[in-house]
């Protein structure tokens, strides 16, 4: 009870803070200083997803998921040529309450079994300004694909000593109708619109 209480609060923080994350980014940062090109691999203890809906109108729950990594193929020279790709365990979606992780998970809805992975891959990524992107991908739930579009936002780069290594990082979120990727359950008694979040930190793969 104790751990799901914490990753609610931690996953309200989350989507409370999403909406205020610009505030927080750097001004015109130097990424070839700041963030050399390279490898990044997200910091698995830094990186959160989480994402909401309507219940009836009543509410707003909010799901974790625990299990998920993302290599980030980084371009400081010209950051529209990198690349991200996400894949996220369906068996780690976690909403805190035990009966609905099982429905959740079930052929009603995630399809675990069959469908073990979503994965993101990204298309193009397009510069809006000094610390901001939309990154485009394909999203694939319960196998099907389609386009989504992120909107990033870039926070932070700087070496840390503890880490020994370049660390960037950043938040992103989107709105996906779930019913277009074969998740329509109880559609439109609980909503169809998902609003997913995303706060991830990456680390640079040491050079060998």
């Amino acid at each position: 009870m104790i751990r799901s209480t914490l990753k609610a609060v931690s996953a309200a923080a989350l989507l409370a803070g999403a909406a205020g994350f610009s505030a927080f980014a750097a001004d015109a940062p130097n990424f070839a200083e700041d963030a050399p090109s390279g490898l990044y691999k997200a910091d698995q203890g830094h990186r959160y997803i989480a994402f909401t809906y309507s219940h009836q109108g009543f509410s707003n729950p909010i799901i974790a998921v625990d299990d998920w990594t993302a290599d980030l193929n980084w371009d400081a020279a010209d950051v529209t040529k990198s690349t991200v790709n996400v894949t996220i365990q369906t068996a780690s979606i976690d909403t805190g309450v035990e009966a609905f992780d099982k429905h959740i998970k079930s052929g009603d809805m995630f399809d675990v079994e069959k469908h073990p992975t979503i994965t993101f891959t990204s298309t193009s990524v397009e510069k809006t300004g000094d610390d901001t992107g939309k990154i485009t991908g394909d999203l694939t739930i319960k196998g099907v694909t389609k386009p989504v579009v992120l909107d990033a936002t870039f926070n932070k780069a700087a070496f840390v000593d503890r880490a020994e290594t370049h660390k960037i990082g950043f938040s992103a979120k989107t709105t996906i109708m779930r019913s277009e990727f074969g998740v329509d359950y109880a559609v439109p008694f609980v909503g169809d619109a998902v609003e997913i979040v995303i706060e991830s930190e990456f680390d640079r793969v040491k050079d060998e």
